[in-house]
């Protein structure tokens, strides 16, 4: 249900997005406690800042009232990605090629659910993408992969 609302939600926006001068990152629709939240996350390359999270939700609530494509109650919460952000999508790991990020994975590879390293590459046909690890390169596949998160040494 919730991948379906999302590839909607995303159809439904991702245009009126760009048009207040931003890009659409993600869209999520989770269940947090008893709350549902529809999560629209923007992203520029100067950064987000509180007035592109109003400028978009005003532009956006008026297209999700009209077209209606969620038949149960919801927050619209519009957030940037910050600065450790999720990885889900292919797009969102070849934007950030040369950083460094979490991997957590379902099930061990190498003896291992964990690593930590800068992502070198991604290859779309495998759907796989390249981790250098202080131990080297290691590939990995995105169907593996449970969480990835960019890495911000404080």
């Amino acid at each position: 249900m919730a991948a379906n609302i999302t590839g909607e939600v995303e159809k439904l926006i991702k245009s009126t997005v760009e048009e207040c001068g931003v890009s659409l990152w993600d869209v999520e629709f989770v269940k947090e406690g008893p709350t549902r939240y529809l999560r629209i996350t923007i992203d520029k390359e100067e950064g987000i800042d509180i007035e592109d999270c109003e400028r978009v939700h005003r532009a956006i609530d008026p297209l999700l009232d009209e077209a209606d494509p969620i038949d149960v109650n919801y927050n619209l919460e519009v957030t940037s990605p910050g600065i450790e952000r999720v990885l889900r999508k292919p797009e969102h790991i070849l934007a950030c090629l040369g950083e460094k990020v979490d991997v957590s994975l379902y099930a061990k590879i190498d003896d291992r659910r964990t690593f930590t390293g800068v992502l070198e590459s991604y290859d779309a046909e495998a759907k796989s993408f390249v981790l250098l690890t202080e131990q080297g390169g290691i590939t990995l596949p995105l169907e593996k992969v449970s969480k990835m998160r960019t890495k911000f040494d404080f």
